[in-house]
């Protein structure tokens, strides 16, 4: 079996998912064969990976880290919420079913049995595994219950260090709530990390000394806290810190905002790190926001994936921020949707078999003559959109990746704007560098539409603006509507994300015991 070490937390959002990446690149760096896994993940944040699997968007991140290939088996159980009361089950990648909580409850002994099979194949397959918890391994009410916490440590026979955020405050109460809860159960856990801290570390030294002394058990380490690192964060609640952002791969905290996007914060926003390459552009100002006066007063408004586009939709119009989106668009204001917003877009979304909601229909904003049913099948890609004639923009082709259970079709006749080529297993894999078109079929499905000024269009197509030519086209496109000049562009994104991540790791490196980190892999249990 691989050696391995497990990421728990004293809470969601703590920071385990970027220490994980860091520690993938540490290793990487080191020249060792190293992996990722999270049996169980509960995001809205996911990535499809070249086989058409479904995990959490923080395992692809991991990997990438990791400097290898993105698997089904690095995240087997992926929960994505539909609702307060429901989420939809992903198994090995692909939709099981749609349960409550209760009924989760009941089958995890069978998810369990995926998650064994996975962590065994990974194991197989690498000589590392760093591992990451979910949530907090102290939560009462599901303990006995747990596949994400110390249950998946006992399997891997790894140590654990617990993470607590001191940016929440009360980081030491919850460090010692969390040992305390688990009691007899924390014999696994090695040590402990602090992170987010801002100021000198010697401050704290009285608290880390308390930690070490009442539980006999190092602190590893005092992460500060990293602004702008430019890596994605899994969780939403992260947006409720960040309203706006501009350049976050720049430290230049002075760049001129002139173009400002609107994202509209729908209540079940999905795939928001869709919006990360936008940060890349020192020009841009990202802005998440349901208020009328951002949204008309905006140069491009964005209405991004949602878990549940029925319920969204029907917020946008109980709300009246659909009135808003309309007198933007008469005012000129160019509007565009990602896969659940580019069906809330449309004339229509029918609902059938009730996959999403009791309700049937809903009506849309009615911005693109296409309407949308959800249907049974989730397509799951990843894919090569080819622009078509109807396509605004001169560009070459785009990569992405398709998740979406709706199919939206022309009213009228009108025109797509891309031919999608799906690489599923034995399709010709997507490179950055090139794209091998010789065997890709002529008759792909086609995707999006654009109004008839040109001003309002939609795509299925995830991770658009992480291809430069397409992100640079339309900023330049927005920056001459405004009467500013044209500028030629050379942010490669991919190259700024792989500098982020080896930046992070060098933070992680610096400030953790990295040599009492290595031997806790040798350790078993």
């Amino acid at each position: 079996m691989a050696k391995a070490l497990m990421i728990q937390g004293t809470a969601s959002h703590v920071g385990k998912s970027l220490i994980v990446a860091g520690l993938c690149r540490i290793l990487s760096n080191r020249g060792l064969k190293v992996a990722p896994f999270k049996s169980q993940n509960m995001a809205l944040n996911s990535f499809i990976t070249k086989d058409g699997g479904e995990i959490g968007r923080a395992q692809a991140l991991q990997a990438e880290a990791a400097r290898t290939e993105p698997s089904v088996d690095m995240n087997p159980v992926l929960l994505k919420s539909n609702s307060d009361m429901s989420c939809q089950v992903i198994i090995r990648g692909k939709v099981y079913s749609a349960m409550d909580a209760r009924d989760y409850y009941g089958f995890v002994e069978k998810a369990w049995i995926t998650v064994e099979e996975s962590y065994r194949r990974l194991s197989s397959a690498y000589d590392y595994i760093v591992i990451e918890g979910a949530g907090s391994p102290a939560e009462v009410n599901i303990m006995d219950r747990d596949i994400a916490n110390i249950r998946v440590a006992r399997l891997a026979s790894a140590p654990v260090l617990i993470v607590g955020d001191i940016e929440r405050g009360g980081v030491f109460a919850s460090i010692v709530g969390t040992m305390e809860i688990l009691g007899s159960q924390s014999d696994i856990i090695n040590g402990f990390v602090i992170n987010k801290f801002r100021g000198d570390k010697e401050i704290l030294r009285p608290a880390l000394d308390f930690i070490e002394k009442k539980y006999g058990r190092p602190v590893f380490g005092v992460i500060p806290f990293a602004r702008g690192h430019g890596l994605s964060e899994e969780d939403s609640v992260y947006l409720s810190g960040r309203n706006s952002q501009s350049g976050s791969f720049s430290n230049d905290a002075t760049a001129i905002s002139p173009l400002k996007i609107v994202v509209l914060r729908l209540p079940h926003i999905s795939n928001f790190t869709d919006f990360e390459p936008l940060y890349t552009e020192p020009d841009v100002e990202v802005n998440y926001s349901i208020y009328e006066r951002d949204i008309e007063g905006a140069d491009l408004i964005i209405i991004p994936g949602t878990k549940n586009t029925m319920d969204d939709l029907q917020y946008l119009h109980n709300s009246g921020i659909a009135d808003a989106i309309r007198r933007a668009v008469r005012k000129g204001i160019m509007v565009m949707g990602i896969c659940g917003g580019y069906q809330m877009l449309g004339m229509r979304v029918s609902d059938p078999f009730g996959i999403e909601s009791n309700v049937k229909e809903v009506k849309g904003i009615g911005l693109l003559d296409v309407e949308t049913v959800i249907e049974r099948e989730k397509i799951t890609a990843q894919s090569l959109a080819l622009p078509l004639p109807a396509f605004p923009w001169k560009v070459d082709s785009l990569k992405g990746y398709e998740i979406h259970m709706g199919r939206t079709t022309h009213i009228n006749d009108g025109e797509p704007l891309f031919r999608f080529i799906r690489y599923n297993g034995g399709s010709p894999k997507i490179t950055r560098e090139s794209d091998d078109l010789s065997h890709c079929p002529p008759d792909g499905p086609s995707d999006g539409a654009v109004d008839k000024d040109g001003i309002t269009w939609g795509t299925y197509l995830h991770g658009i603006f992480e291809n430069d030519s397409f992100r640079h086209a339309i900023v330049n496109h927005i920056r001459i509507r405004k009467g500013l000049s044209y500028i030629e562009r050379n942010t490669n994104y991919y190259a700024l994300k792989e500098t982020a991540i080896q930046q992070w790791a060098s933070i992680i490196e610096e400030n953790l015991a990295m040599d009492m980190i290595l031997e806790l892999f040798e350790k078993v249990y």
